[in-house]
């Protein structure tokens, strides 16, 4: 993984894959009646996929095959091309010097301009390059799976699905809670995500509903895998424990969540200031910074 762009936390789901391991940093609360999960293991985490409506029937079976293997086939090329620990992968290859820059695949070359473009974008906080001048796209492209994931999901004519590939979240459209309202007619009719404490994994800090423009949410920090994310000042530890970052777009939410962690609180100012965006910021001694949006 590389310094700063790589800074996503391993969460799990709640549901189906609980068995798999422990629940991390960002998930999707359980309990949605009329919605169909999915769970697959991609990119050395859980990816869970949840499409609306129950899918009982043998038309349910072939669905959750399509978007299965749809979502699959995504993460899979993604990793294919942009493993460092896939010693065939291109960037594997360009790493080495086996191929130039310039030779490479014209995905791969746009991949590493967007990651160019928020280096700029974060004064440098976030960064494609190792500290030995290697490229490593990690911190970006789980999101551009998950992106394309989606945009599979939409192909297959599904209207309202949601995405969680350890942690980072991207939803569309609305959840079927019909029956759910049976129950609690006051619950939520957006897909809702539970931030959780890095301090007690099986504490909540907030459930929040994904709404319009803010569909998709990312969260980065130390809690899970220690302090794996290079700040600006060498041995200056961040700030941060864990930031969580709700955004219009899943790159987005990604990107920030990891630049904040890096920046500290003057990178969390200049982000506020400058994108579309709520935070949650769970301070390295347990205290807590929220935006507006996320102080209700």
């Amino acid at each position: 993984m590389s310094s700063q762009s790589a800074a996503q936390t391993d969460a799990t789901i709640t549901e189906s894959a609980a068995d798999e391991a422990t629940m991390s940093a960002t998930t999707e609360t359980a309990g949605m009646v009329g919605v169909t999960a999915i769970t697959l293991q991609a990119m050395g985490t859980v990816v869970s996929v949840r499409l609306n409506g129950g899918l009982t029937d043998s038309r349910g079976d072939a669905v959750r095959q399509s978007a299965q293997a749809a979502v699959a086939g995504v993460f899979g090329r993604w990793d294919d091309r942009f493993s460092l620990y896939r010693p065939g992968s291109e960037l594997s290859r360009v790493a080495r010097g086996d191929i130039r820059l310039t030779e490479a695949s014209r995905q791969l070359r746009d991949c590493y301009a967007l990651a160019l473009h928020w280096r700029d974008q974060t004064d440098g906080v976030f960064t494609p390059h190792r500290a030995d001048g290697v490229i490593d796209l990690s911190g970006i492209v789980k999101a551009l799976a998950i992106r394309e994931a989606g945009a599979a999901l939409d192909s297959l004519g599904q209207d309202a699905w949601s995405i969680n590939a350890g942690g980072d979240i991207l939803v569309s459209g609305c959840p079927d809670v019909t029956f759910a309202r049976r129950l609690d007619p006051l619950v939520d009719p957006d897909w809702v995500v539970a931030l959780v404490n890095p301090l007690d994994r099986l504490d909540l800090l907030a459930t929040v509903p994904l709404r319009a423009p803010l569909r998709a949410v990312a969260t980065s920090g130390s809690a899970e895998r220690g302090e794996h994310i290079w700040t600006p000042a060498p041995g200056i530890r961040s700030p941060f424990r864990q930031v969580s970052v709700l955004a219009a777009d899943i790159v987005t939410a990604d990107v920030l969540a990891t630049a904040i962690v890096a920046g500290g609180e003057p990178m969390l100012n200049q982000c506020t200031a400058s994108a579309e965006i709520e935070v949650l910021a769970v301070l390295q001694g347990g205290g807590l910074l929220a935006t507006p949006g996320l102080r209700r």
